[in-house]
């Protein structure tokens, strides 16, 4: 059940021990342990762990209804996954998650879920019996749509596999196109029960949660309507969403629309789904505070997504600050996530972010709206984005002595001698 200010997720907690098994694509290797390994010596790591035992090597065990906190770390800069398996095969994805601005997680830096301040708290649920959390850390992002999928207004993906031995081989698809050492996983195990090792009847049923308290909703202020350009055709009647002047429709375009619940955040089609640089472009008239909204679908890609409001107008403005609003910005690129609403942090700040090719934007009340990029934008990422001791950006990246730097709530990154450095206030 959900209401605006709290949302549940099962975390019924990790694995049911299948036979191992052998995979048909991609180098990885099924074992009933450890789910899935990589069989080649790999420089990268990841380590996973949970509160009771920081080892991670350990089986602690945890009571039904008990918060649990889990930890992670890598080696090397990495894109994490963090899969959750009871002991019935039920399965959760923890991380990546919607309040999360990324997955990316830099090199050394430690990583707890939830963490300090978070909006929402992980409780074992059952049902009783063996558990496992599987990390896999990758070089490059991976596509993991067929085994979960984000709904908008929920935290969590919804996982469509089931049982440890699907979840390996679906994994070892989505690994397959990487190089041989560009992957590797770890696990960690806990007991769900009593202390004294008694674990009663492994009964189904008896879920966890994963209670989410989101944060400030989007401005309450309307922004203003997006620039002219590029300007789509206007319509002489109703359309509907992905609609073309020709009467065909972008596929991507109408499946974002019912993805976003449009009617409830894009609001009626105001323009024709047009070409725009290299892909299509389609504008909404927005509902309340959302603001303006468009529609963006750059060629090649399966899915569209949504740009609203403060993010939109910044985005604009970058685009015909570069070119004339003909294409893209190109600091940015095409939109390649949904915009998430950051709940409020450390310093009492809330906001928006959006995901594209090669950026990122942040869009607070307090601050305005700013662009990151490159190094700078997954350093910042990789320490926890917004929710860690930075904080959002209070200026967009800029040059200083010829490299890149920015400045936070909680600090500032600059580049010396080509690597980033973190400096707190």
């Amino acid at each position: 059940m959900r209401t605006n200010l709290k949302g549940m997720l099962s975390i019924t907690a990790l694995l049911g021990l299948s036979a191992a098994g052998v995979a048909s694509a991609g180098p990885a290797k099924i074992t009933a342990q450890s789910i899935i390994v990589n069989p080649v010596e790999t420089k990268l790591g990841v380590q996973v762990w949970v509160n009771k035992d920081a080892s991670g090597r350990g089986n602690p065990v945890y009571r039904k209804g008990e918060n649990i906190t889990i930890g992670l770390k890598t080696n090397q800069d990495a894109y994490v996954y963090l899969f959750n398996v009871n002991a019935n095969g039920q399965i959760d994805l923890f991380f990546p998650n919607s309040y999360e601005e990324s997955n990316f997680v830099q090199a050394g830096v430690t990583r707890i879920f939830p963490a300090d301040g978070a909006k929402y708290t992980l409780t074992v649920g059952g049902p009783n019996g063996q558990d496992k959390l599987l990390a896999l850390a990758s070089t490059k992002q991976l596509n993991i749509d067929d085994i979960a999928r984000f709904v908008q207004g929920e935290g969590f993906a919804r996982v469509k596999v089931q049982g440890q031995e699907n979840l390996a081989r679906a994994l070892s698809i989505v690994v397959n196109p990487l190089p041989e050492d560009g992957w590797v996983t770890d696990v960690a195990t806990f007991r769900v029960g009593n202390p004294d090792g008694n674990q009663g009847s492994n009964q189904g049923g008896a879920t966890g949660t994963v209670s989410v308290t989101p944060g400030q909703p989007a401005p309450s202020q309307p922004v203003q309507p997006a620039p002219q350009q590029p300007a789509p055709a206007q319509p002489v009647t109703t359309i509907q969403p992905g609609e073309k002047q020709n009467g065909d429709f972008d596929q991507a375009m109408v499946q974002a629309y019912d993805r976003l619940k449009g009617s409830e955040s894009l609001g009626e089609a105001s323009s024709y789904a047009v070409p725009w640089g290299d892909g299509l472009w389609q504008k909404f008239q927005g509902v309340a505070a959302y603001g303006d909204a468009v529609l963006l679908h750059a060629n090649g890609s399966s899915r569209a997504y949504a740009v609203h409001g403060r993010l939109l107008e910044r985005y604009l403005a970058l685009a015909r600050a570069e070119n004339g609003a003909t294409r893209p910005p190109n600091r940015l690129g095409w939109a390649a996530g949904d915009e998430k609403v950051i709940p409020r942090n450390s310093f009492g700040t809330s906001g928006l972010y959006g995901f594209f090719q090669n950026g990122a934007l942040y869009g607070t009340e307090k601050y305005g709206t700013f662009w990151l990029t490159g190094p700078v934008l997954k350093t910042y990422q990789g320490l926890g984005g917004s929710g860690s001791f930075l904080g959002f950006p209070t200026r967009d990246q800029y040059l200083l002595n010829g490299a890149w730097a920015a400045d936070f709530e909680g600090g500032t990154l600059r580049t010396v001698n080509g690597v980033v450095k973190v400096y707190r206030k």
